[in-house]
């Protein structure tokens, strides 16, 4: 036996908000079909989203570090006062790797934005879209920090075209690509249909991301839906907390799975978001258009804001002056589906040669 056949390939995603352990999915369900035997590796939400979709997959838990937004349009100062926390998450991320990867007997490493989880002694393949962060204050020093991480993997994988712009702007294209960079096309988890259609609404609002920004998001759209007819769906991104409701015309649920959110995203006339980027490769994989609201100040949201509302691909709003009213009066246009899972392929086959 050789290559990905049999071999057990630990996949980690950061836990921040669900966009990360959502983007892995389609990756894990291309090692199974090889013949590997993925491990998943999170905690909190994102570990119990990725259970909902692999429940007979063994799970440990890792926990990483729990990032908490400022209520204000700024998060510059928050964010700086997490940043020792971040820096001192990574070198824990490798400890904890180290003492638990004998007994888990792994053949390699899939981290999605883990710097920590990587090891000397095993293939590393790191997964992201930004090798060019934006930042407000010290871009380029924190860009060339990022880059340093990004060259201690073995691999890494970019989720975006290779040709500039791709869905990813300026995020994951520049002069200094890494040598060991693959793109490897945008990714979803939602390209596979569901076997019964799903209960048509009007809207479908799909949140999630750190606190207390989700929640405040949250309260402006139930607000707003309350006001317009039909009947909607807000699905929370708390996958911990799968509960459903009735608020008025409006149907809350905590989470739903890749192929009901499939199901309900295709029957809405309008679809409601974040401009996470998991959710903006959600979107393109099924050819729609939606009204993408970035987290206030949060760089690279509003980057794939500022982006997006130049392309025409998506209509774009601040948080603080949301109106549903008038997307639903002229919602966005659907576009061709786009989704190849070649590049992601291409990459397997190259960790399928690492391993033999």
């Amino acid at each position: 036996m050789g290559g990905l056949s049999g071999a057990r390939v630990l996949v980690a995603p950061l836990d921040w908000g669900l966009g990360h352990a959502a983007r892995c999915v389609p990756v894990i369900r291309r090692l199974c079909a090889r013949g590997a035997v993925p491990v998943l590796a999170a905690d909190h939400g994102p570990l119990a989203l990725l259970r909902g979709e692999f429940p007979g997959l063994e799970q440990v838990r890792l926990p990483g570090i729990t990032v908490r937004y400022a209520v204000g349009r700024s998060q510059l100062w928050s964010l700086a006062m997490q940043f020792p926390a971040m820096l001192r998450s990574v070198a824990t991320e490798r400890t904890t790797l180290e003492r638990i990867a004998p007994g888990l007997r792994l053949d390699a490493v899939v981290s999605d934005q883990r710097f920590g989880v990587r090891s000397d002694r095993l293939p590393s393949v790191l997964l992201t879209h930004q090798l060019f962060p934006p930042a407000p204050l010290a871009r380029l020093p924190l860009q060339r920090l990022n880059l340093r991480h990004v060259a201690r993997f073995d691999r890494c994988w970019v989720l975006d075209e290779p040709v500039a712009p791709g869905l990813a702007g300026e995020l994951s294209h520049g002069p200094r690509v890494p040598a060991n960079v693959r793109y490897i096309g945008p990714v979803s988890r939602l390209t596979e249909p569901a076997g019964t259609a799903a209960r048509a609404h009007r809207i479908v609002a799909v949140i999630s991301g750190p606190e207390p920004q989700r929640t405040l998001l949250e309260d402006i759209l139930l607000d707003q839906l309350a006001t317009l007819p039909g009947e909607h769906l807000l699905v929370q991104g708390l996958p911990h907390r799968p509960d459903r409701r009735r608020v008025g015309h409006v149907d809350v649920v905590g989470h739903l799975p890749g192929r009901a959110l499939r199901e309900a995203l295709l029957g809405a006339s309008l679809i409601v978001s974040r401009s996470g980027y998991t959710t903006l490769m959600d979107l393109a994989a099924l050819g729609l258009g939606a009204l993408i609201i970035p987290t206030p100040g949060q760089p690279e949201q509003e980057y794939l804001g500022r982006l997006h509302a130049r392309t025409g691909r998506f209509v774009v709003q601040d948080q603080h002056s949301v109106d549903l009213a008038r997307v639903l009066a002229a919602p966005p246009a659907r576009y061709p589906a786009s989704y190849d899972p070649a590049l992601l392929d291409a990459a397997l086959d190259e960790l399928d040669g690492m391993l033999r």
